[in-house]
């Protein structure tokens, strides 16, 4: 059986040649412009300003974005977004696509429930890399269950006045915009709203969090909001109405995330089976060792699976019958498959494999922002059974 990462993708019936146009584009720029430096940019703990201008180039930054505001939608499909992850995945380095990417959670609300004024304001130089935007709805006394936010937003007048902080806001400290979920109304998933509050209003003001487990490159951010006028135009959607706003964006960030844990495992295995057929114990290369070869045989097994899995519900997707339950059962299933192999890998790999420097220990160090990133697995558990309509 074939163990290289490309190998995988031969089984996906969906794909054209367009696509593999697309990838190959994507990987001459990835090979060229992020490969080689992604290291050197987790350890030092932040990306270059110039690569969002270089991302935009190549048009990684405008895919499935209206063309008027400079993005590209004609023949994008569901399979040219799961290709930006598995691309992505090769670098093991999980904190650039986090800062590079977060405007695919930041910029929709905007795009799809913001004024024509906003939009256009907003759009061009976000997808032109010259300007960012963030998704600010994780705050310090809670994080998955939205509906029980406490940020507020008091209407006086023609602003809002907001008070109130989030957490572990992905491109905080450099984003231009916050896409921020607050509470205009009562308790509960009726009450909340969605604003877009520029970073340099009077009265925001953040921290950085850089001591990490993981996403080292990652710029992570403490935002806070103090007495913060906010134009009622700045509404995205109608009040009270936000839950819908966010929930709108979920099911996108699951399957971006399920696609790229998926590709995750495959390079855990593929550096794993370079490793087993190289080094050599008790005479013999790992690879011929028994038990390395059922370590082998049960990732290829999972990644399969979940390989299977993420096509079914990507295709689903494709065609109209997407399914919440579906896509938080799938990034659970993703999860669990990258975080066994990584383990496995690192196993495999033994001493060298603790060492920083592989793909395999960046990896593993990120298994768990991926498990709770987007919706902990507990919780996509019970959304699930709530879709099932248990």
């Amino acid at each position: 059986m074939s163990l290289d990462f490309d190998s995988a993708r031969l089984a996906n019936s969906w794909l054209t040649p367009e696509h593999d146009e697309w990838r190959a584009q994507l990987r001459r720029f990835i090979d060229r412009e992020i490969i080689p430096y992604a290291e050197d940019w987790d350890e030092n703990g932040a990306l270059p300003d110039e690569l969002w201008p270089k991302a935009a180039e190549v048009g990684l930054l405008g895919l499935g974005f209206p063309e008027e505001f400079g993005g590209v939608t004609e023949g994008i499909d569901v399979w040219h977004s799961i290709i930006v992850n598995e691309e992505m995945a090769r670098v093991a380095v999980g904190g650039v696509t986090a800062s590079l990417m977060v405007h695919g959670i930041g910029l929709p609300p905007v795009v799809n429930f913001g004024s024509a004024e906003i939009k256009q304001m907003v759009a061009p130089p976000v997808l032109a890399g010259s300007k960012r935007i963030s998704l600010a709805i994780t705050e310090p006394g809670g994080g998955s269950d939205v509906a029980q936010l406490q940020t507020s937003a008091r209407l006086e007048g023609d602003h809002y006045v907001v008070n109130g902080s989030k957490t572990y806001i992905t491109g905080g400290m450099k984003a231009n915009w916050f896409t921020t979920a607050v509470r205009t109304g009562g308790e509960g998933s009726s009450g909340v709203s969605t604003l877009l509050i520029p970073a340099d209003t009077e009265g925001v003001s953040r921290t950085a969090l850089d001591k990490k487990q993981g996403w080292w490159c990652s710029d992570t951010a403490t935002i806070y909001f103090d007495n913060v006028r906010v134009p009622v135009g700045n509404l995205l959607g109608q009040e009270n109405k936000g839950f819908a706003v966010i929930m709108n964006n979920f099911n996108a960030e699951r399957l971006a995330m399920s696609a790229a844990m998926e590709a995750f495992a495959r390079v855990c295995l593929e550096d794993s089976v370079a490793w087993a057929r190289e080094r050599k114990t008790f005479g013999l290369r790992l690879a011929d060792h028994q038990v390395i070869r059922h370590k082998i045989a049960e990732m290829k097994q999972r990644i399969n699976a979940t390989q299977a899995y993420l096509q079914l519900v990507c295709q689903q997707c494709q065609t109209g019958r997407e399914n919440a339950g579906d896509i938080a059962l799938l990034k659970v299933q993703c999860s669990q498959t990258m975080e066994y192999c990584a383990r496995e890998g690192m196993q495999i790999l033994g001493g060298i494999g603790y060492m920083r420097g592989s793909r395999i220990e960046r990896i593993y160090r990120e298994v768990r922002v991926n498990a709770i990133g987007g919706g902990s697995e507990e919780i996509m558990r019970d959304l699930a059974a709530r879709q099932y309509g248990l």
